[in-house]
């Protein structure tokens, strides 16, 4: 009976018309809570029925209405969501036992509960609801935030997201620009300062190397460490230069005029690598760190994921750790750090990097704008690879109807 009063007091909170009520916030200042003026149950929105190829996308206008479980939730009106390499993976299966367990880690549900799943782990949009406990964000609040691979994503017309994942919109951008930035700088942010120690104290004249400078999180990282005062040398395809030149880069080595490290061991050695490309980067990148001084590998390209996968989530996690163990141990005895990096959504990280956009030493990379309508053709021009920023869908215009 309990579970079914939190879903009417739910459903009571979101729906009904009219009903409005007031608690403290910031002081003097009011939050309401009001619901939406038509009550609603589905929503449009693309998503899939089972792991495959492009054709397992599906539209439909009735996809399940996100509500609020938890008390520190909002519910966001989706103006626009970006795309990233991860979606194009998650269609097709990548990282499904882990992401399930965590959807589920009790399995109480029965299998294949993820479906029907909604893909997109950038939004920028307007709050349409909040939860009795958060505190930071009102209705109409202009926001953005990167969405966990674990909660459904932002190829729909709404979304529910705890409060400590979401914040304020930089004033500076449009939705559409702004939806092409949280799920890398979260991503770069977490790699960056989290693992590799950065902070706009530290910054000044290190030696970074960014493997793989042209994609989404390369061209984050490129324009927030040169904020921060950075000597920065970038990997990327010779037709790649000018761009990431223009970000802030101020030595780049094409990769396919040769073996790339040929060029890179001529430079003065590194203070901090960053790894976007994995592969065998690993063999040589770490012998261009400067020695016993503190140096960080730092890759964006694991096997975590993939081992849970192919083994289960026990086995998975235990090759995994295992694997890190070898790896660290092997290269500390060489004077070097060997280090994992993973997205980690963080609001007060989108703040820092709200302050930076707002301040131009950031801007966004939007390479193609695509329609709501439009979503395949989006996903297979991810899939493509190759990319020169970021992919972006319009799910709506306006906020007229708010």
């Amino acid at each position: 009976m309990s579970s079914v009063r939190h879903f009417m007091y739910s459903r009571c909170l979101f729906h009904l018309s009219k009903v409005k009520t007031s608690v403290p916030w910031r002081g003097s200042q009011s939050r309401l809570f009001s619901s939406t003026k038509t009550c609603r149950t589905v929503m449009p929105a693309w998503v899939i029925d089972k792991y495959g190829r492009n054709d397992v996308l599906r539209f439909t206008k009735n996809a399940s209405f996100p509500i609020i479980n938890y008390p520190n939730e909002v519910i966001v009106k989706v103006f626009a969501a970006g795309l990233n390499p991860l979606d194009v993976s998650m269609r097709g299966g990548y990282g499904a036992a882990t992401l399930s367990m965590k959807r589920d880690p009790l399995h109480i549900k029965q299998s294949d509960s993820e479906f029907p799943l909604i893909l997109g782990r950038d939004v920028s949009g307007v709050i349409m609801e909040c939860g009795l406990d958060v505190k930071y964000f009102r209705e109409r609040d202009e926001v953005w935030a990167a969405i966990p691979p674990w909660k459904q994503g932002s190829l729909a017309e709404f979304v529910v997201l705890s409060a400590n994942e979401v914040s304020h919109k930089p004033k500076s951008l449009s939705h559409t620009e702004a939806a092409a930035i949280p799920y890398v700088a979260t991503t770069a942010w977490s790699a960056l300062v989290n693992t590799g120690g950065l902070n706009k104290d530290n910054c000044a004249k290190k030696r970074i190397l960014i493997l793989g400078g042209s994609g989404g999180v390369g061209t984050f990282a490129i324009q927030m460490l040169k904020a921060w005062g950075a000597h920065l040398t970038v990997t990327c395809s010779q037709n790649a230069e000018r761009f990431v030149r223009g970000l802030g880069a101020d030595h780049v080595v094409d990769y396919t005029a040769g073996p790339v490290e040929e060029p890179l061991r001529a430079l003065e050695k590194f203070d901090l690598i960053l790894d976007n490309v994995g592969g065998d980067t690993e063999r040589w990148a770490l012998n261009l760190l400067k020695p016993w001084s503190g140096a960080k590998y730092v890759t964006l390209v694991t096997p975590f994921l993939q081992n849970t996968d192919m083994l289960g989530i026990a086995d998975g996690m235990l090759q995994t750790a295992a694997t890190m163990a070898t790896k660290a141990l092997k290269h500390l005895v060489s004077g070097v750090h060997y280090r994992w990096g993973f997205f980690a959504p963080s609001g007060p990280a989108l703040d820092e990097v709200r302050a930076m956009v707002d301040a131009g030493q950031i801007r966004a990379v939007v390479e193609e704008t695509f329609s709501f309508s439009q979503v395949p053709q989006a996903l297979e021009k991810m899939e493509k690879g190759h990319a020169r920023g970021k992919t972006v869908v319009q799910i709506s215009k306006g906020g007229d109807d708010l």
